[in-house]
This record gives C-alpha cells, sequence and structure tokens, in this order.
C-alpha cells in the first residue's frame, strides 16, 4: 500500500460519505503535497478535537512517505467559507 492509498483508506474510514473524499496531489517546497477533500459535513470528523484527527493523519503520512525516503505535506481543504469568503485550510500545526 502506498501513501496515497493508505491516506484515501483511512479518510474513508473517518467520514460518513466516504464517496465524496477526494485526494489531490502536488509538488510544494520540496515535498508532496496531499490535499485531502471530504463532504463539508464529514470536514470536523477529519480535523477531529484540537486537530488530533488530522495531526495523526499527518503523523502516519510522515512515517509511511520516510520509508520511501519523500517528504510529504497534508492539509484538508474546508469548503466552508472564511469571514474574507475564501474557503479555509486547516493549517498544519505538526511542523
Amino acid at each position: 500500500m502506498d501513501v496515497e492509498q493508505l491516506l484515501t483508506y483511512l479518510a474513508r474510514a473517518l467520514v460518513d460519505h466516504p464517496d465524496q473524499v477526494s485526494l489531490r496531489l502536488s509538488e510544494a517546497e520540496g515535498a508532496r503535497l496531499y490535499e485531502l477533500k471530504v463532504s463539508a459535513e464529514d470536514v470536523g470528523k477529519v480535523i477531529g478535537r484540537d486537530g488530533r484527527t488530522v495531526n495523526a493523519l499527518r503523523t502516519l503520512l510522515n512515517a509511511a512517505a520516510q520509508k520511501s525516503g519523500q517528504k510529504v505535506r497534508l492539509e484538508i481543504l474546508d469548503d466552508r467559507r472564511n469571514a474574507a469568503g475564501a474557503p479555509a485550510a486547516v493549517p498544519d500545526s505538526t511542523q
């Protein structure tokens, strides 16, 4: 199982709408950036209380990626709008 499959598997196991889980991969700042998008109703489930769930996902993702010598980052895309009207992204507090 590669990093992408692992992340998709875990995200689908956490949410109520697994069919709406999507993952986009891009290169950013010398690392692979994984952008995870879930249903607006499921964003809180992926983030968890005080970000505990997303931080656990980041820890697992980093451990799996180190095995293959990769640097990775995970961001959760949140379609809910912030005060400025732009979609919000959940910051990575593990770095």
